[in-house]
């Protein structure tokens, strides 16, 4: 294929749509079934670590497989691997809005997160190939606030179709999506392959044993009890599987995850960021999506929308957060969006009570929204940048596994945290629960900050006051090819 052929079939507009329209779905479905929970709850049963399930099912396999997805994209040709990803995802999403029961729905779930993990690490390597050097900061920048609106409009989308629809239509609207994109990527993606490395089968399975050791063990700890022999089992052993995995990332021919990328302070510190944040965000909001239903008795619809300044942020900060990381780089930026929506987090933990009026939560709700605006935009570029070209799509893959490796735990530590202090019996029992998890999400994003802080600023030139742009990523080297 010529290169006149190359630029018309893997444009960089098209890119762009087709990788952020794959990435939205693939983040909607995080927290899209946090405020249909209840309404779950209603017509499948089930107690509150099989809730717990039906998020951490999906963010569990979406995690534990990303790296791998983007090691078999790399090997097998990105465009083709990344419709595959897309075929499962689309079809998965169709057997959960059928699921007859809770277990059924856990199982589908599952299958969601494994199409997921292939597709999403190579929404950013498919774009970064067709975007020129000197733009993708921007188209970084879009593809991260997509993301970050999709995380974030979740409870929304997904409150609003439970109400007036059905909470099947949070999964059936995956569907017409994955088919209209499928001949798109097909048609205007080009292919792309990375250094050939073989496949890292054992790095795949202790990363995946061990965290799915330590998520469920965090699970069943309240409900079986923490000195429970299948929770110790999977605490231990997930301890010493992950353990296991650093060590062969250090001494392995080919690992998966180079232990050696984290000697560098721009990866380490981004990607400690991206952990914390969403362990602290993706908590915190699935607690406060029952509070506002279960407690202060609004309907699904009415506590997305109460939810929106908080939600809806991305829409109207992305573009500053944008603009002032090209011009400060996006450390300052990054690390001012965790602190904001640290501090969102303390001050709703001060203010949450049983019959706490909108009014007093909105504050909480804005900065919120503000900080985590701030986060998102950057965040991709800075992970990006870090890294070598052939590397990007471990890179990426790394990042998205750690963010969704953060949201199951988040989910996982601070449910447990609130059964330990309440319970679901009064809203006052949910309060004393839901207030000590609220301050760990703090406590935890404002760790996300100070990581934040350890990536390096961006160097000032000898002949300007101004400060200049990450060293761009070259377009192509010599371990990286094209194909038609």
């Amino acid at each position: 294929m010529s290169q006149q052929q190359t630029a018309r079939r893997g444009g960089a507009a098209w890119a762009l749509v087709i990788t952020s329209v794959a990435g939205f779905m693939a983040a909607l479905d995080n927290l899209v079934v946090t405020t249909a929970l209840p309404s779950i709850r209603k017509d499948l049963g089930g107690a509150l670590d099989d809730l717990e399930w039906t998020v951490s099912a999906y963010t569990l396999t979406f995690a534990v497989l990303l790296m791998f997805g983007a090691a078999l994209g790399d090997r097998f040709g990105r465009r083709r691997l990344f419709l595959a990803g897309l075929a499962v995802f689309t079809g998965a999403s169709a057997a959960a809005a059928m699921a007859p029961g809770i277990d059924s729905l856990i199982a589908a779930r599952a299958v969601q997160g494994v199409g997921a993990a292939v597709m999403m690490p190579l929404t950013l390597t498919l774009l970064t190939a067709a975007v020129p050097a000197e733009k993708r900061g921007m188209a970084y920048g879009i593809w991260g606030a997509v993301n970050g609106l999709a995380v974030a409009s979740g409870p929304l989308i997904g409150g609003s179709l439970t109400e007036h629809v059905s909470w099947h239509w949070i999964f059936w609207l995956n569907v017409p999506l994955g088919l209209a994109v499928l001949p798109l990527a097909r048609l205007r993606l080009t292919e792309s392959y990375g250094t050939g490395a073989p496949l890292d089968v054992p790095g795949t399975l202790l990363v995946s044993g061990g965290l799915f050791g330590i998520v469920y063990g965090l699970v069943r700890g309240p409900v079986d009890g923490w000195s429970g022999s299948l929770v110790l089992t999977g605490l231990f052993a997930g301890t010493a599987l992950l353990v296991g995995f650093v060590h062969h990332g250090i001494r392995g021919r080919s690992p998966m995850l180079p232990m050696r990328l984290f000697r560098s302070r721009a990866f380490s510190g981004i990607n400690a960021a991206s952990l914390l944040m969403f362990l602290g965000m993706f908590g915190s909001i699935f607690l406060l999506s029952q509070y506002m239903q279960g407690v202060l008795g609004y309907s699904p619809t009415q506590a997305g929308l109460r939810m929106l300044p908080w939600t809806g942020m991305p829409m109207l900060v992305a573009p500053i957060a944008g603009y002032l990381s090209d011009r400060v780089g996006g450390r300052p930026v990054v690390a001012a969006g965790l602190f904001l929506q640290a501090a969102g987090l303390a001050y709703y933990a001060v203010v949450v009570g049983a019959d706490a009026s909108y009014t007093v939560q909105l504050p909480a709700l804005i900065i919120s929204g503000i900080g985590m605006s701030l986060y998102f935009a950057p965040a991709s570029n800075l992970v990006m940048s870090s890294v070598r070209p052939h590397e990007q799509g471990i890179a990426s893959g790394a990042n998205n596994a750690l963010r969704e490796v953060g949201g199951a735990l988040g989910i996982a530590v601070m449910s447990s945290i609130f059964s330990a202090q309440g319970g679901y019996e009064t809203a006052r029992t949910f309060v004393d629960g839901l207030r000590p998890a609220l301050v760990t999400g703090f406590a935890v994003v404002a760790l996300a900050g100070l990581a934040a802080l350890l990536i390096p600023a961006r160097r000032r030139t000898a002949s300007s006051v101004t400060v200049t742009r990450p060293a761009p990523v070259p377009e192509t080297t010599a371990l990286e090819t094209t194909a038609p």
